[in-house]
């Protein structure tokens, strides 16, 4: 996925929260290679179900920065990247952080209370909500996505994102371990912060 030549040139040089964000999420993912099975990172930080003994509250944060395969990984950098460089450099830091928090903790909520089968990692929910705030903010940018031949506008990617993950979560697969609830929570989230920031704050947006 990349979008056009604009944006690609605005989103070169990475923002410092972003970078941050990035490097956190890279250690904790390298440093599993070291500790090993003595000490299971994944299982520790992966978020589980609410009301099952192996939930426990800070599982809300630390599953957002835990990843365990290198494609999952990799797919959730670059969309923080992509997405959360441009975000951070139009809201500042302060405000992009608690964006990209509060996006992570609402994909948690929904994930935990919604899904009673499966533990869930990864920072796909917050990912979602710099998704679904991009698309809002700047609704007409053309997304490049193989191997489709034309291009998509960002407002109806995020429709179409939306879709599939209300329809897997609704009619889930077993061989399925996407967290599709957890999507939904963290774009759920992005479009109330966007649309309430917007009202209060009308000069940040378009």
């Amino acid at each position: 996925m990349s979008f056009n030549n604009n944006f690609s040139n605005r989103a070169q040089r990475i923002t410092p929260i972003v970078l941050n964000l990035i490097i956190i999420n890279g250690l904790i993912y390298i440093s599993q290679f070291f500790l090993g099975k003595s000490f299971n990172l994944a299982e520790l930080f992966a978020l589980y179900p609410y009301g099952t003994e192996q939930f426990k509250p800070y599982q809300l944060v630390t599953h957002m920065f835990t990843h365990v395969e290198f494609f999952h990984i990799l797919l959730n950098m670059y969309g923080l990247w992509m997405f959360g460089t441009i975000l951070e450099k139009k809201w500042g830091p302060r405000r992009f952080l608690i964006f990209y928090l509060a996006c992570g903790l609402a994909a948690g909520v929904a994930q935990a209370l919604l899904v009673h089968d499966a533990a869930a990692i990864g920072a796909s929910g917050a990912v979602m909500g710099l998704l679904a705030a991009f698309g809002m903010m700047f609704p007409n940018t053309q997304f490049f996505i193989i191997p489709i031949p034309f291009p998509i506008k960002a407002k109806y990617l995020v429709a179409i994102v939306a879709a599939i993950d209300i329809f897997s979560g609704i009619n889930p697969n077993a061989k399925d371990n996407i967290a599709h609830f957890a999507h939904l929570g963290g774009l759920v989230m992005g479009l109330v912060l966007v649309l309430i920031w917007k009202k209060t704050d009308k000069k940040t947006f378009h």
